[in-house]
């Protein structure tokens, strides 16, 4: 169990991380801070102890994508009107802001691989272990979005 020093670090380390994928997940800024937020209580309601950085941020990002699915699975979500308008985290370049905004209009099955991989660094294995996918599935999806953001962004 995290102490609350211990779980301020995380927080302040890992917020950012749990709210883009939330992000990615969704599309929608609300949605992705009521699943970070969510995300970041079991965290604190965690009842364990973790072998370093590497096992809790694999158990946030784990936790971050079953709080997603929960959420869009409830009645409330569905019936729901989503808002259009999208905060989106800021970047470096312009370029990496318009990288990161064809990403984000990939579909779900392209776009949460594609982002574990290249944005949050994730292997094909594990990216295929968060997503309950055979590396294969990854492999393929991780090329074909490519293939998608290449003729998006010749375009």
């Amino acid at each position: 169990m995290l102490t609350e020093r211990e779980f301020t670090a995380a927080a302040e380390r890992y917020l950012d991380m749990v709210y883009r994928i939330a992000l990615n997940y969704f599309r929608h800024p609300a949605d992705a801070e009521d699943a970070a937020q969510e995300a970041m209580l079991r965290l604190w309601q965690a009842d364990r102890n973790f072998d370093g950085d590497d096992h809790l941020r694999y158990f946030l990002v784990r936790v971050t994508l079953n709080v997603c699915k929960d959420i869009s699975r409830s009645p409330w979500h569905r019936r729901m009107v989503p808002l259009e308008s999208c905060r989106e985290p800021s970047f470096s370049t312009p370029e990496r802001q318009e990288l990161f905004r064809a990403v984000l209009a990939l579909p779900g099955k392209y776009r949460l691989p594609l982002y574990l991989y290249y944005y949050e660094g994730y292997s094909v294995k594990e990216v295929g272990e968060l997503l309950d996918l055979k590396p294969s599935t990854v492999q393929t999806r991780l090329a074909r979005a490519r293939a998608k953001l290449k003729e998006e962004l010749e375009a």
